[in-house]
């Protein structure tokens, strides 16, 4: 059974944030509140948990995770930035974008695009993600908790309990938040190219 966590959107509890960092730490899997929809994550090299998840969500072996980091500094250590790319994650950072870029050695190849060696990456707008990322001192393994059979994602912390609470170790209720997933950039060639439409402001 899940534990169930009530962080405060603006004002994180240090101590709850703690204990979620340990549950991560011990290999856990969490649902946790961002700045774009409630989402399932683990830590990086946790390929156990990651598998957990891909199995609650039903999905393919081969679906690429989204990487969470705490700063520019964190993402560009995942991937490998040329100048106008920089230029742009920098002017639209912490938000809710997922930018594809190309991966850097320090990126397990499972987590790649196996044909581009490619990743997702972001940096949320969130206090609590923030807190999260800051507590672990490392990326976050992410993905938007949508279940197999569902259309939208889960906001309702009450049902989210109801529906998976067996099934993970941690629930952080940040409150209710909205359904809308990220805006997707592709940054892997010299021209940005929109992916996908979500949450976020497109210049």
């Amino acid at each position: 059974m899940a534990q169930f966590f009530k962080i405060h959107p603006d004002n994180p509890q240090m101590r709850l944030i703690k204990q979620s960092a340990e549950i991560l730490n011990n290999q856990g899997v969490i649902v946790y509140p961002t700045d774009s929809c409630y989402a399932l994550g683990c830590l990086l090299d946790n390929k156990i948990a990651a598998e957990r998840i891909s199995q609650l969500r039903g999905l393919h072996k081969k679906h690429l995770f989204t990487i969470l980091c705490k700063d520019l500094s964190g993402l560009g250590a995942l991937a490998k930035l040329g100048n106008s790319a920089f230029r742009l994650i920098k002017s639209h950072i912490p938000g809710p974008y997922t930018f594809i870029l190309r991966a850097s050695k320090e990126v397990p190849r499972r987590l790649q695009n196996n044909k581009r060696s490619t990743i997702g990456l972001r940096v949320p707008d969130n206090e609590i993600c923030q807190a999260l990322l800051d507590a672990v001192n490392g990326p976050i393994l992410s993905t938007s908790l949508i279940l197999p059979g569902d259309e939208l994602p889960l906001f309702d912390p009450q049902e989210i309990d109801d529906r998976i609470g067996k099934q993970i170790d941690l629930i952080i209720d940040g409150g209710m938040i909205g359904v809308d997933m990220t805006t997707v950039i592709d940054l892997t060639d010299n021209d940005p190219v929109i992916i996908r439409k979500g949450k976020g402001e497109i210049d």
